[in-house]
């Protein structure tokens, strides 16, 4: 199978991700009016674009404070170990934890940045105690609280 790279998308296809960024439900023929073209050449290029996985999914925008889940944590993770093996056990168990909205492994004095989304901040002590606190080779932990949201998207 021929792969794509992001240099060889053209202008048109840029155009594409970046209106279907903004607003996933735009219709075809809405998208294809954005971008200069019809229906059926848009539709092509939309399935294109997901087939090469430059379009991995679509999602709803969920207002999570509206959902009890409005406190915001951001933790920094030091691990004991860094070989492979510990860090695929860590990556593997992170994945487990459902208030772990991302996790990122980062290059710095401390290992992992995890966003971490809970009702309140007796929810997110609990969680950090007997779910973060627990994940393999967790060896010590920061916390940074967001005190309010500027920018998500």
């Amino acid at each position: 199978m021929h792969s794509v790279t992001e240099d060889q998308l053209d202008r048109i296809d840029r155009n594409i991700v970046a209106a279907l960024s903004r607003n996933a439900r735009l219709s075809m023929a809405e998208l294809g009016r954005k971008v200069g073209l019809s229906k059926t050449p848009v539709m092509a290029r939309v399935r294109r674009l997901e087939r090469d996985g430059f379009i991995r999914g679509y999602a709803a925008i969920v207002d999570r404070e509206r959902m009890g889940q409005g406190h915001i944590a951001f933790v920094q993770v030091k691990l004991s170990d860094t070989r492979s093996a510990a860090l695929d056990a860590f990556n593997k168990a992170a994945l487990s934890v459902p208030e772990i909205e991302q996790c990122h492994m980062i290059a710095s004095s401390f290992d992992y940045l995890l966003k971490v989304r809970t009702k309140d901040i007796a929810a997110y002590r609990r969680v950090l105690g007997e779910r973060i606190s627990a994940l393999p080779h967790v060896a010590q932990t920061s916390t940074y609280v967001a005190m309010e949201t500027v920018k998500d998207r």
